[in-house]
């Protein structure tokens, strides 16, 4: 079941702070490790034999995620601690998102549902949101707030019965959430290559502005190229339609599948997704091929360069965090969204958990 939540980047998180004698913690690890995401310890004797059994943990010092209290101490690796009970709260929280934060995790002592609306609103594809939750009925309503719902949530307990419930009932909420995890990759390279082919994909629907396909040239970073939805003096827009790139790349199908643009046909399904990570399926009325002059772009997420070759023309658009750039435009320093799938290699398109691959 979770591998194949796995591939939607909205796999929602699971965290547990573990409610228990602490003689018994490594035990309760041993029957719960692969359904957690974190554990959250307060005990740092814990958290070091967290770490001796190699599962992800969460504390003020030896976690793999760094707890914090304070603005001041927020960086790209930490989770700050927050207790909501004003909009005040609210803006601190959208603070550590433009500090780089990479995780909020959130008590709502009074009010909860609204202010995690909000929260959803403000900080969906920039910082993740666990939310603290009493049981696991009230965890499945956080995780559907806005229907894209939290990121995750932290349930406390020292039963591994619970653990197994909350897990099996966060991952069917998953499958049912039609959204990828976007992330944001800063551009770092932009370069001109020599003339090669480069696929156009005509869909049998109209697509809408900020919505199109996601293709790469690695599986594990595939970036949204948005359809030619806006007209200019010279050329008239083309809503059906998304130039991809050369036929080698890799394209999102359905069932977190990749296929290369090479194999596509007409009347094959594929997914098309808008900037917020919400998809739907269109089916492909024609694929052109035509050699064009081509450009190659690398960017750059968490230390690691994805790259993707398109068409050197101005309808070329990138999805951003902001709307949606033009090729002409684009140039180092932007950030652009990106779908990130680690973790494995692919055979014949399916994501293998652990098998080594290297793609540059």
């Amino acid at each position: 079941m979770r591998n194949s939540t796995r591939w939607l980047g909205l796999a929602k998180e699971v965290w547990i702070r573990f409610h228990g004698k602490p003689e018994e913690f490594k035990q309760f690890v041993k029957k719960t490790r692969g359904l957690v995401d974190y554990y959250l310890v307060e005990d740092e004797r814990l958290a070091s034999d967290a770490k001796s059994m190699n599962v992800k943990t969460v504390s003020e010092t030896l976690g793999d995620l760094k707890l914090v209290s304070r603005l001041e101490d927020v960086s790209s690796n930490s989770c700050l601690k927050l207790e909501v009970k004003s909009r005040g709260d609210e803006v601190k929280a959208v603070e550590a998102a433009d500090m780089g934060c990479k995780y909020v995790l959130v008590r709502c002592s009074d009010w909860k549902i609204i202010p995690l609306e909000n929260l959803v609103a403000k900080l969906h594809g920039r910082t993740k949101i666990i939310a603290e939750a009493t049981d696991i009925e009230e965890a499945e309503t956080l995780l559907k707030i806005l229907e894209l719902g939290v990121d995750g949530v932290l349930m406390e307990t020292d039963d591994p019965d619970d653990v197994k419930k909350l897990r099996k009932s966060v991952d069917k909420i998953a499958l049912k959430t039609k959204a990828v995890e976007l992330r944001r990759a800063k551009v770092v390279s932009i370069r001109p290559l020599k003339l090669g082919a480069r696929v156009c994909l005509d869909t049998c629907d109209m697509l809408n502005p900020c919505e199109g396909f996601l293709v790469g040239c690695q599986s594990a970073g595939l970036f949204l190229i948005e359809a030619e939805v806006h007209g200019n003096p010279y050329v008239e827009a083309r809503p059906f339609r998304v130039n991809a790139g050369p036929p080698a790349l890799y394209i999102l199908a359905p069932g977190g599948k990749t296929r290369y643009l090479s194999e596509l046909r007409a009347g094959e399904t594929l997914l098309a997704v808008k900037g917020d990570g919400t998809f739907r399926e269109v089916e492909l009325c024609r694929v052109k091929i035509e050699w064009r002059p081509l450009k190659l772009i690398e960017a750059e997420y968490e230390g690691k360069t994805y790259k993707v070759v398109v068409q050197d023309a101005e309808t070329i658009r990138f999805v951003t965090p902001n709307g949606s750039k033009s090729l002409a435009e684009l140039s180092p320093g932007d950030e652009l969204l990106i779908f990130i799938q680690e973790g494995g290699g692919r055979h014949f398109g399916t994501l293998v958990k652990g098998e080594r691959i290297i793609e540059r």
